[in-house]
């Protein structure tokens, strides 16, 4: 890099901080902070969504896989992820936006305590609180690698230069800082996406290299599975991604809370899903012709793409997709502190202090600005140890880790808001929470030899099957319990589902409980 390239990437990070401060006007209380108070629109919520849904671990772990292994790469990550979206579109993104517009909550888990009770609440706002801790620790260490292979500057450097610009924006603006750093952060890596695809067709003879390259690949680049990564990993990883992307992580849930109506909520994943089917498969081309263009230095090849950037990229251009590299990375960890803050504000804190139950909306929004620095601390320190001998390396922790362990935390949030599991309460979500986590143990570290789709599929298999059993065989289901799902389903079939409660939940009247201000359950439940 060259005082061109540091140009860029100070201009870049000063936009994101000039955002987050413009974006401070914007919010008032918790619901703007956490849910844009149900104002963001649905191209805006698309696109948000999509860009907090992978970071600089594309550039590294999975550049690496590309590298190595061709393209499988696409179609055994992106793809399940583009199909697991659109499958959310029907069945969650419009529940997800009645959490708010209907049951009045600023936090995706606030609903769970009349759902089921508090400490099912609290099981899994902390498991969720803790692997989401891990998780951004691992894209902080992504992006520092990338950047000490650009710059020299030390892997803890990387992390607290990264961390901090993010922590401005993020905590000063709340999710509306973050959307809109994550526009503009698409706007940046379309350009340098493109970028550097032109650059590589260039250096391989052109347009036509997009179909004449792969006879000078290896024969396993265009077999769609190879080595772990085999049909029954795909279908694994479709299996998870569908319930990972469509809300239970939590940040990209707020997404479709935060639109104006459960119809634009749909809108806006059927967006994200269509971004998933194409834009990273021009991400990835570079990525699977490197080998004819550089030569990896580490095992794993997690550098190659770094070495292909900085190869064939003139400064400032180079710098330009420095800054592609940041963008991916800000934007997952600023949604997911936002969401791990409200979490954090809304569910836990009330649960532990009554102090906290009885906080003003200025009190509250101090909290959910300082939970958001802590938890940003927190995962910076944990990126410092992410390549240690209990976390590995970098590829480990986001496949095996953040898949693993998001489906038992995420069947009871997601299912819970289905009609067809209304049977499901308490008892069914914690044994099915418990049992999945032991399951994810037992195959990474109680078992020798478990092969890697067995590891990531078995949690999230067990609490479904659990899930699904416990509510057939004890049956939880209560008049309280029905009157929220009335409140979240009302409006299936109906087009959009965004007008009239309609049937049950039209005649529900007050009887919903009425809860005060940060008491962590379904509070001031109103009327749409």
């Amino acid at each position: 890099m060259n005082s061109l390239d540091w140009a860029v990437l100070i201009g870049y990070f000063g936009v994101m901080v000039a955002i987050g401060v413009w974006s401070h006007k914007r919010v008032d209380d918790v619901s703007d902070f956490f849910t844009a108070g149900g104002r963001m629109p649905w191209w805006l919520s698309g696109i948000s969504h999509h860009m907090s849904g992978y970071s600089a671990v594309v550039f590294t772990g999975y550049a690496g896989i590309a590298y190595q292994y061709g393209v499988t790469s696409y179609v055994t990550w992106s793809f399940p992820i583009a199909i697991g979206v659109a499958i959310g579109a029907q069945l969650f993104a419009g529940r997800l936006n009645r959490l708010r517009s209907r049951l009045g909550v600023a936090s995706p888990l606030e609903y769970l305590k009349s759902r089921y009770d508090l400490p099912t609440q609290q099981a899994l706002a902390w498991s969720g609180v803790l692997l989401k801790i891990v998780d951004v620790g691992a894209k902080w260490a992504a992006i520092a690698t990338l950047l000490s292979v650009f710059t020299g500057i030390s892997l803890n450097q990387g992390i607290l230069i990264t961390g901090v610009i993010t922590g401005v924006y993020c905590t000063v603006g709340g999710l509306w800082a973050d959307a809109l750093t994550e526009l503009g952060q698409f706007v940046i890596q379309l350009l340098a996406g493109v970028a550097m695809l032109v650059t590589v067709l260039g250096k391989l003879g052109g347009v036509s290299a997009l179909w004449t390259v792969w006879g000078e690949l290896p024969d396993t680049h265009t077999r769609p599975t190879v080595g772990p990564y085999t049909l029954t990993f795909l279908l694994a990883y479709l299996f998870i991604k569908t319930f990972e992307y469509s809300g239970g992580m939590w940040n990209q849930a707020q997404r479709f809370m935060a639109t104006g109506s459960a119809r634009q909520a749909k809108r806006a994943a059927r967006l994200s899903a269509a971004l998933w089917f194409v834009w990273p498969a021009v991400l990835f081309f570079p990525m699977w012709a490197a080998p004819l263009l550089v030569t990896a230095h580490r095992p794993d090849a997690s550098d190659a793409y770094a070495l292909l950037t900085e190869r064939l990229l003139p400064h400032g251009l180079l710098g330009l997709v420095i800054v592609g590299f940041f963008s991916h990375t800000m934007a997952m960890c600023s949604s997911d502190a936002n969401a791990i803050s409200a979490v954090f504000t809304r569910d836990i804190a009330p649960a532990l202090s009554a102090r906290a139950r009885a906080w003003s909306h200025r009190a509250g929004l101090l909290a959910a600005r300082l939970s958001t620095v802590a938890f940003l601390g927190l995962s910076m320190a944990i990126a410092t140890q992410v390549n240690s001998p209990t976390f590995k390396d970098i590829i480990t922790v986001v496949i095996k880790w953040v898949a693993g362990l998001v489906g038992p935390i995420s069947i009871p949030f997601l299912l819970g808001m289905v009609r067809l599991f209304r049977r499901s309460g308490p008892t069914a979500a914690l044994v099915s929470w418990a049992a999945g986590l032991f399951a994810f143990w037992l195959t990474n570290y109680g078992l020798n030899g478990v092969q890697l789709q067995v590891q990531i599929v078995a949690p999230v298999t067990t609490s479904l099957l659990l899930f699904a059993l416990l509510g057939h065989l004890r049956p939880e289901a209560t008049p309280e319990r029905d009157a929220v799902l009335a409140r979240i389903n009302d409006g299936e079939g109906d087009g959009d589902g965004d007008g009239d409660t309609g049937g049950a939940a039209a005649n529900l009247g007050g009887s919903l409980p009425e809860q005060g201000d940060g008491s962590g359950g379904v509070r001031g439940v109103r009327a749409p």
